[in-house]
Order: C-alpha cells, then structure tokens, then sequence
C-alpha cells in the first residue's frame, strides 16, 4: 500500500501531504485516518505513548468522542526528504459544552512507500467562548494553504 505524494519531498510534495492529513482528520473516521500510518508507527501524542495502526485507531475512536465538533487546521511548517513538520489548530468542545482551542506542533517521519511511521506531538489547550470560535468546519478548497492566525 503506498500513500503518496512519497518520499523524497519537496516543497509542493509536502504541502499536499499536510492537507491530506487536515482532511482526513477533518472526517473524523478514526479507520480512514490510521490507514496513513504504518502498521508499527510509533506516537507520541501529549503525554501518551502508542505503538501501531490498531492503537492508533483505538486512541482516535476514544478521543473524537470526548472532543467533540471537532475541527482542524494544519499547516506546513519546514520538510526534509522524508520529514514533516507542521503548526496546527482545532477546536472542540467537551460534553459540558465548553469550547477549547487546541495548539500544537507535529514531528512526521515516512517510509518509502509515504506512511507515517513516526509522529510527535506536543499540544496545549485553551478555553474559548463560543463567540471566539474561527474554526467552523473542514477547510474550504478556497482556502487550502492559507496561513491562520497565532492566537
């Protein structure tokens, strides 16, 4: 199984692969996001430690109920031949109704065939109000590549 675009990156290589996983993020189907990684990917996602496609799935099942509304934003931060880093942002809210942005920063690592077979990431959240929502859904095509704001 391959997932391009494939290693070695370049610039519009990369971009595309961060837009790829925004939108499969974005559908919250935990089977159809952990089928980008590779059987044995290692995670580390805060303070949790995973290893391989099944726990993987298990972690995204578990957390899209808890996170509520989800939605993404990703962005390509630096590449190398067969690295990604990337800045995201999502919202969500809780069961309580009470809204959070999420901040964070990702370290990707391919295989050959362009499955993520490591992924680091450090995340820190916000309480929101509704009104200070910016996040409203999957990204318009319109707006693929467009940078979002810090804060």
């Amino acid at each position: 199984m391959t997932r391009p675009p494939l290693p070695p990156f370049t610039e519009a290589d990369a971009r595309a692969k961060v837009q790829a996983a925004e939108d499969a993020w974005n559908t919250r189907d935990p089977h159809k996001v952990s089928l980008a990684y590779t059987p044995d990917s290692v995670w580390r996602n805060r303070d949790r430690f995973l290893t391989g496609r099944d726990r993987i799935r298990d972690f995204l099942t578990d957390k899209w109920k808890r996170e509520l509304d989800y939605a993404l934003r990703k962005e390509l931060w630096a590449f190398g031949a067969d690295r990604i880093a990337v800045r995201f942002q999502y919202e969500w809210h809780d069961e309580r109704e009470r809204w959070w942005r999420s901040y964070g920063n990702e370290l990707w690592e391919f295989d050959a065939q362009g499955l993520m077979r490591r992924r680091e990431a450090s995340i820190n959240d916000v309480s929101i109000t509704a009104r200070e929502r910016r996040i409203l859904g999957p990204r318009p095509r319109d707006e693929h590549g467009v940078p979002f704001p810090l804060a």
